[in-house]
């Protein structure tokens, strides 16, 4: 199992530049189930859970090709033939994101067996609200042996009324409603900017949907959908960790190639607390010679502060002057960082879904443990301003969602590396590139 080692120290200084958005990339390969014609999305991250899709949708009878390096990130997906509309726990398991099938193939197919993804790190994520909106469309649901069976002739337009604002509940029923009969409005939306960059992806394809990005989405169902060519917006979240890296080590680091109108909320939080940066378009520039004070943060559905960057803000605030109070909405079980955290001498107390950090405190390297793709993230930020050498276990989490992030930051100034299970448990010193 890959560690990763890291001493830390260094400003870090110079250009990174940000990947395709994972969040956005994932359903939009879902959607290409919704065509028997190719698929062509563009600026995808090379990333573990990419390569789980690729799998899911080659499992169900996809041809998945995947290029990178001078292919620009780009996949292919052409799902001419379905011959098994079947999502196994296999997958499922080791990606939530992987229930997204659900909708785009009871459309195209009218049925489909996905297995309930069970248990989760950070919390419950329910598919309830799945399942609901695809009653409401028509479609007959049952569950047995661990797996949700959807089954109708065709999907029918209807109004949906999300009892909660779910991400992925919003993407899936949407791509079903592009192949139903009629037109189906949904409220109570998730108005994330990847539920906007996979309607665009569908609308590219023929889809006939407005509003997507707001509460309120109208989807008019069209007969057929076709392929097309679309690239995926860049990755907000990697975006913000950067930032913070960049205000964290002190640095001056440009982040090129996000959508800074995506970081609105980040960048706002990250002023409270003195972080000075300079705002285009396609980048932020980071200058972290302002020393950090305590700002309180409470995580929230966009156009809030997102629930993917609170670990990364939480290793910040060990770094502020003053008390942070850090409150989590979104998931109920996402502070499992915060004792990695102590271990390296953060002062964090957790009190249900608050956690009070006061700051700013000396970080020393430890042997820390990652729980999720996050967590993992601010165990690095830590890592990156820690006196000595810290070693972070199971980062394949990280891998999940973050695209070659030990040579991006290797490139802007870092001491890290990657070592494996062959090697000691007691990294021997680093060597400068």
């Amino acid at each position: 199992m890959d560690k990763l080692v890291i001493r830390g120290g260094n400003p870090l200084l110079g250009t990174v530049r940000i990947s395709g958005a994972k969040n956005a990339a994932l359903p939009c390969m879902a959607a290409a189930l919704l065509t028997d014609e190719p698929v062509i999305l563009e600026n995808i991250p090379q990333v573990r859970d990419i390569e789980t899709t690729r799998k899911l949708l080659a499992a169900m009878g996809a041809e998945v090709e995947l290029g990178y390096g001078r292919a620009h990130h780009r996949t292919t997906i052409c799902a001419k033939t379905l011959a098994a509309p079947e999502a196994s726990y296999e997958l499922v398991k080791t990606m939530r994101a992987s229930t997204l099938v659900l909708g785009p193939l009871v459309a195209r197919c009218g049925r489909a067996r996905v297995s309930l993804p069970g248990g989760c790190a950070i919390g419950a994520r329910p598919i309830d609200l799945h399942i609901k909106g695809l009653e409401h469309l028509g479609a007959k649901i049952t569950q047995e042996h661990g797996y949700v069976e959807a089954a109708t002739d065709r999907l029918q337009g209807a109004e949906i009324v999300f009892d909660k604002i779910t991400v992925t509940g919003t993407e899936d029923l949407l791509m079903a409603a592009t192949l139903a009969d009629g037109e189906t409005v949904m409220q109570n939306c998730a108005r994330e900017p990847e539920v906007a960059d996979l309607a665009a992806l569908l609308n590219a394809m023929g889809a006939k949907i407005h509003g997507a990005g707001t509460s309120t989405i109208h989807v008019k169902g069209v007969s057929k959908l076709h392929g097309a060519k679309h690239r995926i917006i860049p990755d907000r979240i990697e975006a913000g960790t950067f930032i913070v890296a960049g205000a964290m080590t002190g640095g001056d680091l440009n982040i090129a190639g996000c959508d800074s109108h995506h970081l609105t909320a980040i960048l706002q939080k990250l002023a409270e607390t003195g972080v000075k940066t300079a705002v285009k378009p396609d980048s932020v520039r980071v200058m972290g010679d302002q020393p950090l004070k305590a700002a309180d943060l409470n995580t929230e559905e966009y156009p809030g502060f997102p629930t993917d960057m609170q670990a990364q803000y939480m290793a910040l605030a060990t770094q502020a002057e003053g008390t942070s109070i850090v409150v989590e909405n979104i998931f109920e079980n996402r502070f499992m960082h915060a004792q990695e955290l102590v271990r390296m001498g953060a002062n964090i107390k957790i009190e249900g879904r608050r956690a009070i950090v006061r700051g700013k405190t000396p970080l020393s390297a430890a042997a820390v443990l990652a729980s999720d793709l996050r967590a993992s993230a601010s165990l690095v930020l830590a890592a990156l301003v820690a006196d000595g050498e810290t070693i972070i276990d199971r980062v394949y989490h990280l891998d999940r969602g973050y695209e070659n992030i030990e040579e991006k930051l290797k490139g802007v100034g870092a001491e890290i590396r990657r070592v494996g299970d062959l090697l000691p448990k007691r990294a021997v010193g680093l060597t400068r590139d």
